[in-house]
């Protein structure tokens, strides 16, 4: 007896104690077709692409007419990258993973335009490059990719 609820309590123990409980995010895969349909919390991923890729760019603009603030990632190629994200409401940030791709140059200096307040990149290998985006206020996220040349297109909106 004593050992059937030492190992019901263990269980529940190591349950509440595990990481974040993704279950509760909402996961979605981004296409190749703008939505208009904005995110502030969740996980999310593009179909794979096991071709190498290069960061060459990053642009970022706003209009007010639009209402929203864009941030593209170029890539060099026809197909973008395999992505694989995560939105954090409580921290004001994007992580994105960029899959099988290598920085082109270093990207320091963006331009703070609305939201954006900083992108930091991180090369966690030699074929992974994570990048950490930074905002200024809660906001949520319209992410999607375009083809031929290769983009990745996070639209950002109050």
């Amino acid at each position: 007896m004593k050992i059937i609820t030492l190992s019901i309590l263990s269980l529940l123990v190591f349950t509440q104690a595990s990481a974040q409980n993704l279950s509760k995010q909402r996961i979605w895969k981004i296409t190749s077709d703008k939505r208009s349909i904005y995110f502030d919390q969740g996980i999310f991923h593009s179909e794979n692409n096991s071709t190498a890729s290069v960061l060459t760019n990053i642009r970022n603009s706003y209009v007010s007419a639009r209402g929203f603030e864009r941030v593209v990632f170029d890539f060099a190629g026809i197909q973008p990258p395999k992505v694989y994200g995560h939105i954090s409401m409580e921290k004001n940030k994007l992580y994105i993973d960029f899959f099988n791709t290598t920085l082109n140059r270093d990207f320091s200096k963006i331009k703070n335009v609305k939201y954006v307040e900083n992108i930091d990149f991180f090369n966690i290998d030699k074929d992974l490059l994570s990048i950490e985006l930074s905002v200024s206020q809660k906001v949520s996220y319209d992410i999607f990719y375009l083809t031929n040349p290769a983009r990745v297109v996070v639209d950002i909106k109050k």
